[in-house]
């Protein structure tokens, strides 16, 4: 086996007003890192066709309609001051909820060793009835529903974007077999993620880090806070919701990642993905706004899975 990639032109169709860090070229670029001949023996898919139905896993039927119906044939439909959609918005965030099911579906029934998911846009953010912070659907929470509906007992995600995953935390707050761990600078947007906020079954873990912090405090902070309770919870499936805009040089925040770090957070994950669930990791592209950052970030990450 070795590991999915899966991502799509189509994905490139989420246009943003001019200027916005959320941009087609975010995907542009960790394709052309990705065509590096070192990752010639990724198995490569594109996007799997999705449906609102997906997005009902997570998201109430008022709001699933008031979005599709939200969707413009033209031009921009704004839903906040930071989050739009175009004509190719929908299309993008219904194959994302596609590709998902169909990377989870691949990890689990053992076609492949695990799977990133490279595609846009983004969904950590957005909450059961709130789209916010450039997010339409929360697709990694989609992606925790098919995983138990497929069997899995226990799952567990780990956001590294910089920013904290409210929209995940909101949805997962009272599922007592979803571990949530967010790492992620404070106080930065959205505001949430102290460590106090701790989910109804202490299933919630949040790790904030300062201004500044870099390498040696993701390692301390993992080592100590993350790591000891993905053991605990002994999952069967681990989902990475892998923003990599904690990288020192990107433009919405101040912490001091490398792409080494990234590397090294992965085969982490690996080894306790290892000791419990066979393995099982499937990653998927959130944050990450200089080009230069986002793609040497990518190309870490899938080359440390691809070491499976």
């Amino acid at each position: 086996m070795t590991t999915l990639l899966i991502s799509d032109p189509l994905f490139l169709g989420h246009a943003m007003p001019a200027g916005h860090p959320e941009r087609p070229d975010r995907l542009r670029a960790v394709e052309a890192a990705l065509a590096d001949p070192r990752f010639a023996a990724l198995r490569r898919e594109g996007a799997a066709p999705g449906t609102p139905e997906l997005a009902l896993l997570v998201h109430p039927e008022g709001y699933v309609h008031d979005l599709v119906a939200a969707a413009p044939e033209t031009g921009f439909a704004f839903l906040d001051a930071d989050t739009s959609l175009s004509p190719g918005s929908l299309p993008a965030a219904l194959a994302a909820l596609g590709s998902v099911r169909r990377a989870v579906a691949a990890v689990l029934g053992g076609e492949a060793a695990n799977a990133f998911v490279a595609a846009r846009p983004p969904g950590h953010h957005a909450e059961r009835e709130t789209a916010m912070g450039f997010c339409l659907f929360n697709t990694v929470a989609v992606a925790a529903r098919l995983a138990r509906e497929a069997g899995a007992r226990r799952v567990a995600i780990v956001d590294w974007d910089v920013h904290h995953g409210n929209g995940t935390q909101d949805i997962f707050w009272s599922e007592r077999d979803v571990l949530f761990i967010s790492s992620h600078e404070m106080p930065l947007y959205p505001g949430t993620g102290a460590p106090d906020e701790r989910g109804a079954h202490d299933n919630i873990v949040n790790v904030p880090f300062r201004a500044g912090d870099g390498g040696a405090a993701l390692r301390e902070a993992y080592e100590a806070k993350v790591f000891p309770r993905l053991v605990a919870h002994a999952p069967d499936l681990i989902l990475i919701s892998a923003g990599f805009d904690a990288h020192r040089r990107d433009p919405l925040a101040n912490l001091r990642f490398e792409a080494a770090d990234f590397a090294w957070a992965t085969a982490r994950l690996m080894e306790i993905a290892g000791r419990h669930c066979g393995g099982r990791i499937v990653s998927l592209l959130e944050g990450g706004y200089d080009l230069e950052g986002l793609s040497t970030s990518v190309a870490a990450h899938v080359e440390t899975l691809m070491g499976a």
